[in-house]
C-alpha cells in the first residue's frame, strides 16, 4: 500500500511567491534602510555629548532674568576660543570682586568660566552682579560631575592634566586664561591679554633669566598645545605640579613658542621683581623677598596696582609690632634707637632742603 506526500507550496506563485529567502531578503533591506536613516543623526548625538555634559554642569542658582529674543544665545557675543578659568573649592569671601575686576580688565571678547564646589558656586552666585554676567553669556559657573573633583591642589593638577578635561569643558577653547585666587591683573598696565595670543606659554618667570614656561598661577596657554603634549604623555599622579610639568615639555614641543624670563617679566610678577607687569601672582604662604621685602618696593607694588589687596591677606600699619622695620625683622632696643636717630636724621636733612 503506498502513501502520498504533499509538499507545501509557497503562497503565490511565480515571480510573486513568497519564500523564505525573500522575507529574509526584505528584512535585510529594512534594517539596512533604517541604520542608514538613524546614522547621521548618532553621529550628532556622539559630538552633543561633551556640549551637552558641560551643560548640565553649569549651575544657575539663583539667576537674574533677562528678556532676550527667544532665539539668541547671549554667548554668541563673546569668542568661544577665548576663555579665562578659575578654580576654587574654598568659598573665599574675595572671589566675587576678583572675578567681577578681572571681567572689566580682560578684553571684551573673552568668556569666563568658574569651576568651584558646590559651597563656592553657590557662594559667588549670590551676588547680584556675578548674577548678571551670567545671564549676559559671560560667565559660567559651574560644578564638576563624579569623578571629577577640585577638593586638593593634586585632584586640580590631575584635571589639568586629563585630555578629557579640554574635550569635555573646554571643547572649542583655544586660549586659556588660567588664574588663581592669589592672582589679579592690573587696570594700570599698558599690555592687553589680546597682545600675547602668539605665545603658546606665558606666565610669571621664576628666575631673571628663565628659559622653562613660568609659573601657572596667573597664565596664558594655547590649548591646543597642552592637548598636543597630553596625546603622548601623561602624568604621573603625586608628581611634580601641572604647570612645572607642561613647562618641561612644551618647552621642548616642536613649532611651540614660549615666552622667556626676559619677555615675561612684564606679563606677571611673582618671584621676579618688574615696575609695572601685567599682573601679579602673589603666594601668600611664601612672598618673594625680591618682590615683598622692601617696604619702598612694596608701596610702588600697591600704588601701580592697588588691586593687589583684594588678594592679599594684609595688616593696616597701626597693628605692627613695636621694633618691626618694616621688612620683616622685630628690631632690639638699641636697634630701635639707632633706625630712630636714622630717621630723625633723614627728616631733618630734608626739611633743611
Amino acid at each position: 500500500m503506498s502513501t502520498l506526500h504533499s509538499t507545501p507550496s509557497p503562497l503565490g506563485s511565480g515571480i510573486f511567491a513568497i519564500t523564505r529567502t525573500r522575507i529574509l531578503l526584505v528584512a535585510s533591506l529594512l534594517v539596512t534602510w533604517t541604520i542608514a536613516y538613524l546614522l547621521p543623526s548618532y553621529k550628532q548625538s556622539i559630538r552633543e555629548v561633551a556640549k551637552d555634559t558641560y551643560n548640565d554642569a553649569i549651575q544657575h542658582l539663583p539667576a537674574v532674568k533677562v528678556d532676550w529674543h527667544p532665539k539668541y544665545d547671549p554667548k554668541a557675543q563673546f569668542n568661544a576660543t577665548k576663555v579665562a578659568l578659575l578654580i576654587e573649592a574654598r568659598p573665599i569671601p574675595h572671589l566675587v570682586p576678583q572675578l567681577l575686576h578681572m571681567i572689566s580688565v580682560v578684553p571684551h571678547d573673552w568668556r569666563f568660566v568658574f569651576i568651584g564646589s558646590n559651597k563656592s558656586v553657590i557662594s559667588v552666585s549670590r551676588s547680584f552682579a556675578t548674577q548678571f554676567q551670567e545671564a549676559n553669556g559671560k560667565l559660567d559657573l559651574v560644578v564638576l560631575p563624579k569623578p571629577w573633583s577640585i577638593e586638593s591642589k593634586e585632584l586640580v593638577y590631575r584635571l589639568l592634566t586629563d585630555v578629557r578635561f579640554y574635550d569635555e569643558f573646554l571643547p572649542n577653547v583655544e586660549w586659556l586664561l588660567k588664574f588663581e585666587a592669589d592672582a589679579i591683573l592690573c587696570a594700570r598696565s599698558d599690555d592687553s591679554l589680546n597682545d600675547w595670543l602668539d605665545y603658546d606659554w606665558a606666565g610669571a618667570p621664576r628666575t631673571a633669566d628663565d628659559r622653562f614656561a613660568g609659573n601657572g598661577g596667573l597664565s596664558l596657554r594655547r590649548v591646543s598645545a597642552v592637548k598636543k603634549i597630553l596625546n603622548f604623555q601623561s602624568r604621573y599622579n603625586d608628581t611634580e605640579p601641572e604647570d612645572e610639568w607642561f613647562g618641561k615639555r612644551i618647552t621642548l614641543l616642536p613649532g611651540a613658542k614660549v615666552a622667556s624670563g626676559v619677555q615675561e617679566d612684564h606679563f606677571a610678577v611673582e618671584d621676579i621683581w618688574h615696575a609695572k607687569p601685567m599682573g601679579y601672582h602673589v603666594r601668600a604662604d611664601n612672598l618673594a623677598d625680591d618682590v615683598w621685602r622692601d617696604p619702598v618696593r612694596r608701596k610702588s607694588n600697591f600704588d601701580y596696582c592697588p588691586e593687589l589687596s583684594m588678594v592679599m591677606d594684609m595688616k593696616l600699619e597701626q597693628e605692627r609690632c613695636e621694633g618691626d622695620n618694616k621688612m620683616g625683622e622685630i628690631l632690639d632696643e638699641a636697634a630701635q634707637r639707632l633706625a630712630a636717630k636714622d630717621k630723625a636724621a633723614t627728616a631733618a636733612r630734608q626739611a633743611s632742603r
